[in-house]
């Protein structure tokens, strides 16, 4: 049986993009029953929607706190029948007792090799550090920013010139992959989540996996 996903967005939705792609492809075992964002401008609602995927737009705004606007979304996200959550480009930090509720069901992409950069501005932060490498991680989302368990991350070279926007654009494509391969092996029950450790086909793992040159998860 297919995985029922929701997904949550806050800008224009590569991400949110290639998953979609995959699962028309065949390659990827989930239905989508909810796209939802915090912003109603957001384009990659007009995405979903092109491919007739139930949408939500809630605005912060309009709700008391940030608890109060979590658990409105969150009970939306219920109420669709999902059972796994995932942030793609989500910018927002979410409740703590509202993450809690959802623990080893929800995850997230994050644009560094956690736990090196949580938070923003990271190809710029890699850039200043001087490092040789970048990569990208997706992990089980925690209450502490970028802080839950990480499941699985790509890698890419810095090469020298580098800039902010040639480290994005060149590892967008491995989040792309990246993200794609993670729902998919816990849409197979290859992957999940066992008290605050990533578990891979029936063991517990030591180090996140990686993604293989041909877009799937190996052992470190």
């Amino acid at each position: 049986m297919p995985l029922p996903i929701a997904v949550l967005v806050s800008g224009r939705g590569s991400n949110l993009a290639a998953l979609i792609d995959a699962g028309e492809a065949g390659k990827l075992p989930v239905t989508f029953a909810l796209v939802a964002s915090d912003k109603a401008d957001a384009a990659a609602l007009r995405k979903a929607e092109a491919h007739g995927i139930p949408t939500l737009a809630l605005d912060p705004k309009t709700f008391a706190s940030r608890r109060e606007f979590d658990e409105a979304l969150f009970a939306n996200v219920a109420a669709s029948g999902a059972q796994l959550v995932v942030l793609a480009g989500y910018m927002r930090i979410i409740d703590a007792a509202v993450t809690a509720e959802w623990a080893g069901r929800m995850i997230n992409i994050h644009p560094s090799l956690l736990p090196k950069y949580r938070g923003l501005h990271t190809h710029r932060r890699v850039l200043k550090a001087r490092d040789i490498e970048h990569g990208a991680s997706v992990h089980f989302v925690s209450a502490d920013l970028d802080g839950g368990p990480v499941i699985a991350q790509a890698h890419i070279d810095v090469h020298p010139g580098d800039s902010e926007d040639s480290l994005a654009e060149r590892l967008l494509h491995k989040e792309h992959l990246l993200l794609v391969a993670c729902v998919d092996a816990i849409a197979r029950g290859d992957v999940c989540e066992r008290s605050g450790a990533v578990w891979y086909r029936g063991r517990p793992i030591t180090a996140p996996l990686r993604l293989g040159d041909g877009g799937h998860l190996t052992c470190a």
